[in-house]
């Protein structure tokens, strides 16, 4: 009688754990943060909004010379800059975006999405609504975005040293009165100008790892005072005084 309930209470245990088991693997993974949580692994091969959201993040990482499409097909481009990512920051490198590089990306995000240590105010000392320029408010702003996270990695790169910016998105009215150009990436939100403590050939230099397609610097006219990256359809860089 004794061993009978033994295990009848051994079985009753063994349910309530099975039970809690079941529980604990349905669950939906916790918010990492006010911004956006991925919630499955992803590798080369896979395609959906997760991956351009893994994208924008790592679009710091693209390689020398090179620009990642953010078309959210995770493919070889993708893949070899999730690897820089991850070499970076000290992880396993393997291509494959799972716990340990999200758990570092939502380490490098606020809630609204831009990098620790970028902010669209500093990106727009112009217009707050991002409206004026040569494209949609909504355009000018994701562009912001995804040069803060080109930025942010190119940070990370110089030593983390602070990078500070001078000027960025322009509205056509702020353009004038800055005297730039009509054609200036600042009315597209996807050009900023740097300078601080780091040397704006320095800057330059650097910059060439980081997807920007244009970068403008010392010796180029005007811009011996900052350092100029942008993106556009095509590559130009020029920085003379600086061996670019």
């Amino acid at each position: 009688m004794l061993r009978r309930t033994v295990r009848v209470l051994s079985s009753i245990a063994l349910t309530i754990a099975a039970s809690a088991a079941v529980v604990v693997t349905t669950q939906s993974p916790a918010l990492a943060d006010g911004c956006y949580t991925w919630g499955r692994t992803l590798s080369q091969g896979t395609s959906g909004e997760d991956v351009r959201q893994l994208q924008i993040r790592v679009s710091g990482y693209p390689g020398y010379g090179a620009v990642i499409d953010l078309d959210g097909v995770f493919g070889p481009a993708t893949r070899s800059a999730v690897i820089r990512f991850q070499q970076a920051w000290g992880l396993g490198a393997d291509g494959i975006a799972g716990p340990q590089t999200y758990s570092k990306i939502y380490a490098l995000q606020d809630d609204d999405c831009t990098p620790i240590h970028f902010t669209y105010g500093e990106l727009n000392n112009c217009n707050s609504t991002w409206a004026g320029g040569n494209v949609s408010a909504a355009t000018a702003k994701f562009n912001a975005l995804v040069n803060m996270w080109k930025l942010e990695a190119m940070r990370h790169a110089l030593g983390d040293v602070p990078i500070t910016i001078s000027s960025a998105f322009r509205s056509v009215a702020c353009n004038n009165a800055a005297g730039g150009s009509s054609t200036s990436r600042h009315l597209y939100g996807d050009a900023v100008d740097l300078t601080g403590s780091v040397s704006f050939c320095r800057l330059a230099q650097q910059a060439r790892n980081h997807g920007f397609r244009e970068i403008l610097g010392p010796g180029y006219p005007d811009h011996n005072d900052h350092t100029h990256v942008a993106n556009k359809s095509g590559q130009f860089w020029s920085a003379p005084n600086c061996g670019i």
